[in-house]
């Protein structure tokens, strides 16, 4: 297996799951998609044969499993504090998508995004792993089953 230095993550849930895959030396987000644990855990193995060989996990709720999962796919697992993610990820979504028509005069406690945030918790992981943000490549976010 190749070793590409791409980076995986992974905000854990019990009925979905955030992943994001980056290239760190490009800071860019090359996939992000919203999808049911085992679609997650799937996704995760495909990323895996591409050369993605450690993922950044959220040390909160859920990530024991997790965890355990990843390393029995011979996976490095690199832990990483998620409080305030969720509350932060709100912020960070408005960063990547644009306040757009009438949201945009709203103040920021306000803004509610339009969708789950899931993908973004996730790349906000990794971005606390990295010390830096990575912008978003031009794949749209899935939120279900796809390849």
């Amino acid at each position: 297996m190749r070793q590409t230095g791409l980076l995986a993550a992974v905000d854990p849930g019990r009925s979905k799951c955030g992943v994001v895959l980056a290239d760190p030396r490009s800071h860019t987000v090359l996939a992000a998609a919203i999808l049911p644990p085992q679609e997650a855990r799937d996704r995760i193995a495909r990323w895996q044969q591409q050369g993605m060989a450690a993922v950044v996990l959220g040390n909160g709720t859920g990530s024991a499993a997790w965890q355990h999962h990843l390393q029995q796919l011979g996976l490095t697992v690199l832990l990483v504090d998620e409080r305030g993610t969720t509350l932060a990820a709100r912020e960070r979504y408005w960063d990547l998508e644009g306040r757009r028509h009438w949201r945009r005069w709203l103040p920021a406690g306000l803004r509610v995004p339009p969708r789950d945030i899931d993908d973004v918790v996730a790349q906000l992981l990794l971005e606390r792993h990295l010390g830096r943000c990575l912008a978003r490549g031009p794949e749209p976010i899935r939120t279900g089953p796809g390849p």
